[in-house]
């Protein structure tokens, strides 16, 4: 059957331009993550995810490599797999022939951007029916009807909860909490403490491929807000934050520079920064704080032989 489509979000211009203004204009700068993302900053992206220094899909992909079968036995079959930022969809299609799921749900900012992947995955799986639904997750998640509620499993991978804070990651928890009854699960991604020095390298590489994906937030910036940065007036700065246990990214002034935009400027002093992103690393333990937080109890864990990354299964722990 051909896949179904389902656009919720609208974005609100004007709401946009207000966001990045305020974060332009905060006492410490920043502009959210999510800007990173135009055509140029998706490329960009999938080219970190190929660089050595970028473990995280590689030892993701290990993980499932070599637990296949017992995150398939977890998971069950014949359900409904609810994929968050599923991008290309690649990841829940190498779970297609073992956990065959009745729906499959490709849940991610906009329905164009999931087209092709899902008609190609519709004319692979003719049986299975699929589902497009543009939504920003990260807000709300206001699942259409059609979105079957027969064994629910949510798919987050990619560590991407830990671009959230402490507070929101809960908060985007609860909201998958509350679209969860007995029976249904969140197999979730996330990357573990490590040395500095790795964690580092991996978002500072040596060929400078995150440096450009940092940097070209900037330009994305000047499109939509009429700004006028100039890549040349600023450097990728990659940290790790010992006592918040996060890696931060940030732009640096190398120079005193005033950036206008229509109606307002601001003045950054020459090594005055631009936060830009941050991604939390945790242990196995909070972790599991985190997930009870949203009343969601680890039934299973893998970890690769590394100790980089971990893959939870968790379940409600109150229905």
């Amino acid at each position: 059957m051909p896949p179904r489509f389902f656009q919720l979000y609208e974005e609100n211009t004007a709401a946009v331009i207000a966001e990045l203004k305020l974060g332009l204009l905060a006492s410490d700068a920043w502009i959210a993550p999510k800007f990173f993302y135009d055509l140029l900053g998706s490329r960009l992206f999938a080219a970190i995810t190929a660089l050595p220094e970028y473990y995280p899909p590689r030892v993701e992909a290990e993980i499932f490599s070599t637990c296949l079968d017992e995150i398939a036995h977890a998971l069950g079959t014949r359900g409904t797999l609810i994929d968050l930022g599923a991008g290309n969809c690649e990841k829940a299609a190498r779970l297609f022939p073992v956990l065959q799921p009745a729906q499959y749900v490709a849940v991610d900012i906009s329905v164009e951007f999931l087209r092709d992947a899902l008609e190609h995955l519709s004319r692979q799986y003719p049986d299975t029916d699929i589902l497009g639904v543009g939504a920003d997750f990260s807000a709300r998640l206001d699942l259409p009807a059609e979105v079957a509620d027969k064994r629910r499993t949510f798919f987050y991978l990619g560590s991407s909860i830990g671009n959230f804070s402490d507070a929101d990651a809960a908060m985007l928890l609860g909201r998958l909490r509350q679209n969860m009854k007995a029976g249904d699960g969140l197999l979730i991604g996330m990357d573990l403490l490590k040395r500095s020095a790795t964690l580092v390298a991996a978002y500072d590489d040596a060929l400078g491929v995150t440096a450009a994906f940092n940097r070209n937030v900037l330009l994305h910036v000047n499109r939509i807000l009429g700004s006028d940065f100039r890549l040349e007036d600023w450097r990728h700065v990659a940290l790790f934050n010992t006592q918040a246990s996060r890696i931060e990214m940030h732009l640096e002034a190398v120079r005193g520079v005033r950036i206008a935009w229509p109606g307002g400027s601001r003045l950054f002093a020459a090594h005055e920064r631009i936060h830009t992103e941050n991604s939390y690393k945790y242990t196995p333990e909070s972790a599991r704080a985190l997930l009870q937080q949203a009343e969601l109890a680890v039934q299973q864990l893998w970890i690769d032989p590394m100790n980089y990354f971990a893959l939870f299964y968790a379940t409600p722990t109150h229905t």
